[in-house]
């Protein structure tokens, strides 16, 4: 059971990720910790501390070198490389620092293409992206090219694309990132609203000033998990 007291979405338990070489390098130390249906999470440490490694594992871009990665109860190490392929494509949504938007297609394209991988007809995948640019406030710019939005509208084409495949949990790496601060809250206060709804996210940051804006915090430090706000909120009730 995690924090909120509802079932988790994503559990590591005692996840390690030690790198080969001359000395191995341990970029993850014993890493545990549960996200439950709702959350929205923040991992915030400095640079090395273990997060893109730990991104990595969330969203099945990577296998622990010891421990165990559950994705909506699913064990990942237990499926080969299609079953993978699959649970990435249908249940998690990614969105990135740099957009990844393909410039020569339309933004209606764009989101739309993220479902291919998930099997959806052709139909679906267009009336869904057309839903999820309506959630982030672009339903009129469907036929524009990401070469004629401004930074802030093509990160909401990207959570549009995370959404539209209504994936049980949202990884967003950096999403503010290439953002100035104005657009950037405006990122942060969709992001907010989304959880609100009942979007499951983790967003992976090195800015404290964001991490302590979102409900629960997870700390890292040398690739182990050195604070975590939640707890400290159970700890502290009578």
């Amino acid at each position: 059971m995690t924090a909120n007291g509802m079932g988790p979405v994503l559990q590591l338990d005692s996840v390690t990720r030690i790198y080969p070489g001359q000395p191995p390098v341990a970029a993850l130390r014993g890493v545990s910790f549960s996200v439950g249906v709702g959350e929205f999470a923040a991992i915030v440490g400095p640079s090395g501390s273990g997060k893109t490694t730990l991104l990595h594992l969330m969203g099945t871009l990577d296998e622990p070198t010891t421990g165990t990665v559950r994705l909506t109860g699913t064990e990942l190490t237990a499926l080969g490389d299609r079953e993978v392929a699959f649970l990435r494509a249908t249940r998690i949504g990614f969105v990135f620092q740099q957009f990844f938007l393909a410039e020569h297609q339309s933004v209606l394209d764009n989101v739309a293409d993220g479902l291919l991988y998930a099997g959806i007809p052709h139909a679906e995948r267009r009336r869904r992206a057309m839903d999820a640019l309506a959630v982030v406030g672009l339903a009129a710019r469907g036929d524009a090219r990401p070469t004629q939005l401004s930074g802030g509208q093509r990160q909401r084409v990207a959570i549009a694309r995370a959404l539209a495949g209504e994936p049980a949990i949202i990884l967003a790496d950096e999403p503010t990132g290439k953002l100035d601060q104005a657009t950037g809250q405006s990122i942060l206060a969709l992001l907010h609203a989304l959880n609100q709804r009942g979007a499951t996210i983790v967003l992976i940051t090195h800015d404290r000033g964001i991490a302590c804006r979102i409900p629960r915090r997870i700390e890292m430090l040398d690739g182990r998990i050195v604070a975590d706000t939640s707890i400290v909120r159970l700890a502290e009730q009578p």
